[in-house]
């Protein structure tokens, strides 16, 4: 076959299979809807960056007008809002214990008196560690207004002893900590999930729909028309077959970029340049494995299944829930398998921090890597494509 029937084959095969992505509605579902609908959920859920007035229940046994200021400020940051008020700590414990309330605040009896006079009272705080963002965030705001009581006790008795505020600072925090979040200060769940849960669906749903479209050939013995129109040759009835998806799944990719970095305005240090190229790689590397996938399993079920839980895997082993520097070794080698680590990666060094290009060529190397999978099976997929007698 010459180049120019070669090219002329995957024509065919392509429009072919136009064809049957317009005449199959699951085709439009997964490869436009589903990704719309992930993002205006997931974007929309974490609109505001971070949960804001996760409720606690305060137990004030000490009912005196420093306790109740106390109160009023803790009331008065963000992430926490105080929707009880307690003598009780049984109440409030049984309200944790329903759900109602993410944390408890404890101030003791005489609490005003002994700290007035030296006796150094404890504030208790608890949280439900069951869930975690809201447990760290409201264990965050308590500490911080903990101190901030300490603190003010301390200026009080400072003064009162002829102390000016300078003496006083100094022994209250000797040393001043100045702390900056490089790449996210915002410190926006958002920036920091969507960018990495986002392109995690759409790889999943390049493998799905991979896989479906050629186990679906298998299963309905049109394999071997498929390959017919294609001449023969699995790598034009392959280019055919893929080039319409890698057509919509790329600009549905590029409108994921528009949204996260354009309308949402996230942060994009080092230009759209490498992130599209980024994206690019990432649908081919999907598709690369997709096919990988059925050529290894040549059956519909097996090959979704197959797909489904490499896809899902991905979200635990890349590394942005919990540092891949911190499992197992086996694990960390594991974690190169998915296409979507490196594409993390690549969002890490050029999105956030804004690296030269030259950190981040590896990933892209690895994500390019992942097209010689379809070669590695070519004949074991042929063979199931002329041969494979589908049982249901």
């Amino acid at each position: 076959m010459t180049f120019k029937q070669w090219i002329g084959s995957v024509g065919e095969v392509a429009r072919r299979e136009v064809k049957r992505l317009l005449n199959k509605p699951l085709y439009l579902f997964c490869m436009l809807l589903a990704p719309a609908i992930s993002v205006v959920f997931l974007l929309s859920l974490m609109q505001e960056g971070l949960p804001t007035d996760l409720p606690i229940a305060v137990v004030d046994l000490d009912n005196s007008a420093t306790s109740r200021n106390l109160i009023r400020q803790l009331n008065a940051l963000e992430q926490t809002k105080v929707v009880m008020t307690t003598a009780s700590f049984t109440e409030a414990r049984t309200e944790m214990q329903k759900g109602n309330v993410y944390g408890i605040f404890h101030i003791p009896a005489d609490f005003s008196v002994e700290a007035t006079t030296g006796k150094q009272p404890t504030l208790s705080f608890y949280t439900n560690g069951t869930y975690l963002i809201a447990a760290s965030l409201l264990f965050r705001d308590m500490k911080t207004m903990s101190v901030l009581a300490g603190a003010s006790v301390g200026l009080q008795t400072g003064t009162a002893k002829g102390l000016t505020t300078e003496q006083i600072m100094g022994q209250l925090q000797p040393i001043v900590v100045d702390t900056h979040a490089i790449g996210n200060p915002w410190l926006n769940y958002s920036v920091y999930l969507n960018n990495t849960l986002i392109p995690g669906i759409l790889q999943l749903m390049i493998f799905l729909i991979t896989v479906y479209s050629i186990g679906t050939e298998i299963k309905f013995s049109t394999s071997r028309e498929w390959l017919r129109t294609g001449r023969n040759s699995l790598s034009a009835s392959l280019l055919g077959k893929l080039l319409p998806q890698t057509v919509v799944f790329t600009v549905v990719g590029l409108a994921m970029l528009a949204v996260l970095y354009g309308f949402n305005a996230f942060p994009l240090n080092s230009g759209w340049g490498p992130m599209i190229g980024a994206m690019f790689l990432l649908v081919l590397a999907s598709q690369a494995v997709g096919v990988f996938m059925i050529g290894v399993l040549p059956t519909l079920r097996l090959g979704l299944s197959f797909a489904s839980l490499f896809g899902m895997l991905a979200f635990s082993v890349v590394g942005f829930s919990f540092p891949v520097q911190a499992m197992y070794p086996s694990v960390q080698a594991l974690a190169r398998l998915f296409p979507l680590r490196h594409y993390f990666l690549i969002y890490i060094d050029q999105a956030l921090n804004g690296r030269d290009l030259i950190f981040s060529w590896s990933h892209y190397v690895w994500l390019a890597a992942f097209l010689i999978l379809p070669v590695l099976i070519s004949k074991n997929l042929k063979e199931a494509l002329l041969h494979f007698k589908y049982v249901p």
